[in-house]
């Protein structure tokens, strides 16, 4: 699956112009917050962000930036769910999934060296990510997913019991999100 396609996929997911009292990012359209969109140069209304703005942010903060790009050669699926975790969490959040759950994975260091939690996709965890899929392959990819799932639903979890007003969210994230 290619990124303009994981793109349209999130942005549908988002829909369009939101502004829920609940949700602390504010006004957003098609998943981007206002606060982003401004970092970003958009300083008009929300209600009139253009979508190929929206595009271009996801595909440079939520794909190319973090280092996406480089996981979907060695395994597009789990850069598509780090992608879609990135949108919804930060990239960094998603990064740092990635390595939290290629340590667990790697048989007290059996397998390939534990990785530093830096949040940061580089070399050392693309090597990682490789070493771990030559060992176990597709059905290790599928793994690998369940376990950054794992993670996001957790988070989930903690957001809604930390901030009950999170928990008008829950639903929703647990359903489009996992799984």
């Amino acid at each position: 699956m290619d990124i303009s396609t994981l793109i349209d996929e999130v942005i549908a997911r988002e829909g369009g112009y939101g502004n829920h009292p609940a949700d602390r990012g504010g006004p957003t359209k098609f998943g981007i917050t206002q606060a982003v969109a401004r970092a970003n140069g958009f300083m008009g209304d929300m209600r009139t962000f253009p979508r190929g703005v929206a595009e271009a942010i996801y595909r440079r903060l939520y794909w190319e930036k973090p280092g996406f790009a480089f996981v979907a050669e060695l395994a597009p699926k789990v850069a598509a769910e780090l992608f879609d975790t990135a949108v919804n969490m930060g990239p960094g959040t998603a990064g740092g999934f990635l390595q939290r759950a290629l340590n667990a994975l790697n048989r007290n260091e059996a397998d390939y060296p534990d990785l530093k939690v830096d949040q940061s996709v580089g070399a050392k965890t693309l090597a990682a990510l490789g070493a771990f899929l030559k060992l176990r392959g597709k059905a290790g990819e599928r793994v690998l997913i369940v376990a950054l799932e794992a993670l996001q639903g957790e988070r989930y979890m903690a957001l809604a019991e930390k901030r009950p007003a999170n928990e008008a969210f829950l639903y929703g994230w647990l359903a489009n999100r996992i799984g």
